[in-house]
């Protein structure tokens, strides 16, 4: 066994993956004590310091994974991930690049690309993108007539709130989120229009209850597609591992017969 696969298989290893996850909340711990005045001034020395130990460490785990897997490496997307991370967290933090002190913490997403239960997550999100492209569509028409409806009904009564397109838009979208949707907004507007509910009531009928309810049925659709597509993964995986120990175990018997 060659050196380059022992090392991606201590890589694999979950106690290796437990450790990198320890060692990514511990840097957001610390990236967080940074924001604080009083423990900066404490030990702001200690911080710094262990928040470089804390990289140095994320640049030897991405340098392992490319000496491992070589150009394989980039094949995978969460590696891509990981190494966009840590590539920006190494350069140097001087007046132009000043920014990207602040996106320090995204390392933080790093526990995503470590933890296989995440990763499902975002997985079945991404899967789910293209199913939700259509229902956003179909969101963004149902919006586009309501607002056009409201700006013309009650646009002259209520100038902030429905007097633009835009401004439809915006409450009608406060509206969808149930935030302060009643008495903030439609009450007030029926006791101008006392029809007017028959306008909101299939409005949030159909945005909040019907449409955004498809969103979440596809994303759960996709995360339960990915979930079983990584247990017949797994499963082959499994087997594959097995028939090579059966046959390694009967070319061992065949040389001792």
């Amino acid at each position: 066994m060659s050196s380059r696969h022992r090392l991606a298989e201590f890589l694999d290893r979950p106690r290796t993956r437990n450790v990198i996850t320890a060692v990514i909340l511990f840097n957001a711990v610390i990236l967080g004590l940074e924001t604080i005045d009083p423990v900066m001034r404490v030990a702001g020395g200690l911080i710094a310091t262990l928040d470089r130990i804390c990289l140095a460490f994320f640049a030897l785990e991405i340098s392992a994974k490319l000496y491992a897997h070589r150009l394989r490496f980039f094949r995978s997307g969460w590696n891509v991930f990981d190494f966009v991370i840590v590539g920006i967290a190494l350069i140097p933090a001087g007046q132009t690049f000043g920014v990207l002190r602040a996106l320090r913490i995204l390392r933080l997403l790093r526990v995503v690309s470590v933890t296989p239960n995440l990763r499902r997550v975002v997985e079945g999100l991404l899967t789910a993108l293209p199913g939700m492209g259509s229902v956003f569509a179909l969101m963004a028409l149902i919006f586009y007539v309501a607002s056009v409806m409201a700006t013309k009904l009650f646009g002259e009564s209520f100038p902030d709130w429905f007097g633009t397109l835009g401004a439809s838009a915006y409450s009608l979208f406060q509206i969808m989120t149930l935030e302060s949707w009643s008495m903030g907004i439609v009450r007030p507007v029926m006791d101008v229009h006392p029809q007017a509910w028959m306008f909101f009531v299939p409005f949030i009928l159909i945005t909040t209850f019907a449409v955004m309810n498809l969103v979440v049925g596809l994303i759960v659709n996709s995360m339960q597609d990915a979930h079983a597509e990584e247990t017949n993964a797994a499963t082959e995986d499994y087997r594959h591992e097995v028939v090579a120990r059966l046959d390694a175990i009967e070319r061992h018997l065949r040389e001792r017969g």
